[in-house]
């Protein structure tokens, strides 16, 4: 198992290394109304993730009113980045396929409609449980290669975008 530490950057200008089992030393309450409550060396903190990117792992907090940006990379994302693998990793993703088999409950998107990053494109349900599938970038709908009521097998187009 590896224990390496994890690089966490701080709204660009600071970096922390941080142990897997750092965690474990803060006392994390979640609010009913999904803020976080943190104890950490018998300091109180009020948190509340303003945005959250996964895929880059970027993540907006505001904490004591105070906005952070973080981006966290562990082992293998700086691995990934010391061996140039990470070059043109922004491309563009012109097509939308189905990540698991299903049935189509609803398709939002038209064709010739305009989208941006995160709108909803379509509904799919699988294993009783409905999956939105999103935008990951900007874009014109060229094609939509399913309706309403269609079982999808993984991997299956979905949706396509111009250029």
């Amino acid at each position: 198992m590896i224990s390496e530490p994890f690089r966490i950057t701080v709204n660009d200008r600071l970096e922390i290394e941080a142990q897997p089992t750092d965690a474990q030393q803060l006392d994390v309450v979640v609010n009913e109304d999904g803020s976080f409550h943190i104890l950490k060396d018998g300091k109180a903190f009020h948190a509340v993730l303003v945005e959250a990117d996964y895929a880059s792992r970027m993540f907006t907090f505001r904490i004591n009113g105070n906005r952070i940006t973080t981006k966290i990379a562990d082992h293998y994302a700086r691995l990934i980045q010391q061996m140039g693998l990470s070059v043109g990793g922004a491309q563009k993703v012109n097509v939308v396929k189905a990540p698991m088999p299903g049935l189509v409950l609803q398709v939002v998107a038209t064709i010739g409609q305009e989208v941006q990053k995160g709108d909803t494109l379509l509904i799919l349900e699988a294993m009783k449980m409905e999956n939105v599938i999103k935008a990951t970038g900007d874009g014109r709908v060229k094609s939509i290669a399913v309706q309403k009521g269609a079982a999808v097998e993984k991997g299956q187009l979905l949706i396509e975008f111009e250029g």
